[in-house]
Formats: structure tokens, C-alpha cells, sequence
């Protein structure tokens, strides 16, 4: 445990350890609720608190399911998106204390959604429902510094050397060319092929 000082009150937090299996051997899919409208800033908070404690191996991924849905105003279509689940994020993460801890205390999460506000993972069939891929892991042969190639999705025909691997995401991340300017991406393990 460590203290961390907030708004002049000292609070006892879990301190961050390797021990990313102690809620189980697989990153689930946990639903968390917030005060209407803060969806995207508690995306935002969560993902800079997983950046500046080094959770990026326990805390995989924070998402506010959207679908782009087309308006008619004045007589003009305009496509926009719109949030499925309006007051929920959706965090893929290793369930431990120290995860729970930190989603939990993000400013605009009231809780877990669960019997008793006890964490309970979405099913397949939940998750297909909202839009997010439930294939199982991939195994691929490619490490830092191999040449790959992207064939399908949205930088489909890049190619280059892999910057990173990382195996709990399924993902590469390589550097494109957006604007002049090389960019690093994430690309899923189902979208490359070696050169």
C-alpha cells in the first residue's frame, strides 16, 4: 500500500505490482458507470492514470461504444455518432486490487456494475451485442524489428518494422506516414501478415 495525498486528505492506495493474474489468468470485459455525460472523460482520466502508474499491462483497453447513426436536419443528412450505452465505459483490464482501485476512484465513475457494485466480466454474447470482437487469442511469429504487412482494415497496404508487440492487446504497432509526418499505430495480429 502506498499514501497518496488528495484535496489535503491522505488516502491509503494499493501500490501497481506484475501481479496482473490475481483476478484471473484473462482480461475480461468489466462495465463501469458514470455521471451522465462524463463517459469520455473518464476515458480520458483512466487512460492518463494507466499511462503515469505504468498499468498498461493490467488496464488493456477503455472504450465508449459508439454507432454512427445519420440525422435529417433542415433538410440535410449528417452522419454523427452516438453513444450505445450513455453513462457506461467499458474497461478490458486484469481484476485486481490495484485495477479496481484505480477505476473505482476515477472522478466521475460512481461504480462497478455487479450485484453490490461487485465487478462482474460481460459474457460473449454481451460483448458481441455491443460491437466488440470476442475472437480468442492469436499466436503469430513477429517480433520487434521483423518487417510486416497490412492487408486488411484501415492501413491496409502500410507496411514497415514493428516498433512493439504487444500480446494481451493481439496488437503491432508499426509507424505510418500521416501528413509527412511518421506516426506510430496499433494494428490487431489479425490484420498483418510477415513480410
Amino acid at each position: 500500500m502506498s499514501e497518496i495525498v488528495e484535496n489535503n486528505t491522505t488516502v491509503t492506495a494499493p501500490v501497481a505490482t506484475n501481479n496482473k493474474q490475481e483476478g484471473g489468468d484473462e482480461a475480461r470485459w468489466y462495465v463501469v458507470h458514470t455521471y451522465s455525460g462524463y463517459e469520455n472523460k473518464v476515458k480520458n482520466d483512466i487512460e492518463k492514470t494507466i499511462e503515469n502508474r505504468k498499468l498498461e499491462e493490467q488496464i488493456l483497453e477503455v472504450a465508449v461504444p459508439v454507432q454512427d447513426v445519420v440525422e435529417m436536419k433542415n433538410g440535410v443528412k449528417k452522419t454523427v455518432s452516438r453513444k450505445i450505452c450513455p453513462g457506461y465505459v467499458l474497461i478490458n483490464m486484469f481484476m485486481n486490487d490495484v485495477t479496481w482501485y484505480v477505476v473505482r476512484n476515477t472522478r466521475g465513475v460512481t461504480g462497478f456494475v455487479g450485484p453490490e457494485s461487485k465487478p462482474v466480466p460481460l459474457t460473449d454474447s454481451e460483448m458481441r451485442t455491443l460491437g466488440i470482437n470476442v475472437t480468442k487469442n492469436v499466436e503469430i511469429d513477429v517480433k520487434v524489428g521483423d518487417m510486416i504487412k497490412v492487408v486488411t482494415g484501415a492501413w491496409d497496404g502500410n507496411s514497415g518494422p514493428v516498433k512493439a508487440v504487444n500480446e494481451n492487446k493481439q496488437s503491432i504497432t508499426i509507424d505510418v506516414d500521416i501528413f509527412g509526418r511518421a506516426t506510430s499505430v496499433e494494428i490487431a495480429f489479425t490484420d498483418i501478415e510477415k513480410i
